[in-house]
């Protein structure tokens, strides 16, 4: 039997990877902050798939909470085969309109803690000559929009790169970069998202399925959706004013 650890489990793209996994088979650990979520989903997965589901409650904005997941990661009694880095947050507002210290625990979450995480597991999983490892980004990581932006193209820079150093190892590494995703992402950040248009909207099981596809054929890069995918060839193509320029024109939030 084989166990992801999944952060930022209890809802949106993280429950939908629990889903996926518990679905398929592995046992899972979940990471979130709320632990008494955390146990609910535990007690769904279990008595719907009849794996192995426990519970690590930790803040990734804090180093003991890194730690506590760095040590379960390193545990090689019980190993973890896919790591699936989602927690994550937004903003509301510009730059200067957000305090320091609010985009300073972004980029530990979003970077720190990736970084961290990342390299416990891809230790252990070189050890064995397999494992996954997925870290959720953003199609956001292709457009200039503030802190959140830049941190998903850490993630997806990062991510690609040591993909590219593991590449005989038997590790896999993927950055996942889904568009608007129905989660509860935006409403906990107090973002309104009325101005999206319905078809950018995609659905968080099927951005997972997709995900593990492309993991499984070994991407290193994933946009889960053809409509996705021809934005982001645009965008790389135009101007880099005029694609803040709409970009700014989507609202002033972040998709996933």
């Amino acid at each position: 039997m084989t166990t992801a650890l999944i952060t930022g489990a209890t809802s949106g793209i993280g429950a939908a990877f629990a889903r996926r996994s518990a679905r398929d088979g592995r046992d899972v650990v979940l990471v979130a902050r709320d632990a008494e979520r955390l146990r609910r989903t535990a007690t769904e997965l279990h008595d719907r798939h009849g794996v192995e589901a426990s519970v690590l409650a930790a803040d990734l904005a804090t180093d003991e909470g890194i730690a506590s997941v760095e040590e379960r990661l390193g545990d090689r009694r019980h190993p973890i085969d896919l790591l699936v880095n989602n927690a994550g947050f937004g903003h509301r507002g510009r730059y200067l309109e957000v305090p320091v210290e609010d985009e300073l625990r972004m980029l530990k979450v979003h970077c720190e803690a990736v970084l961290r995480l990342t390299s416990a597991a891809a230790e252990r999983m070189r050890e064995r000559g397999r494992g996954g490892i997925v870290n959720v980004a953003s199609v956001a990581a292709f457009l200039p929009r503030g802190t959140y932006g830049a941190s998903k193209a850490w993630v997806v820079q990062f991510t690609q790169g040591a993909a590219r150093d593991l590449g005989r190892s038997g590790v896999r590494l993927m950055a996942l970069c889904p568009g608007f995703v129905r989660t509860e992402f935006h409403q906990r950040a107090g973002m309104a998202a009325g101005n999206v248009p319905g078809w950018m909207w995609l659905d968080a099981d099927r951005v997972v399925d997709a995900a593990m596809e492309d993991l499984a054929r070994g991407k290193s890069l994933s946009i889960p959706d053809p409509r996705y995918k021809a934005l982001m060839g645009i965008a790389r193509l135009a101007p880099r004013g005029l694609v803040g320029r709409a970009s700014s024109t989507t609202g002033r939030f972040s998709p996933r």
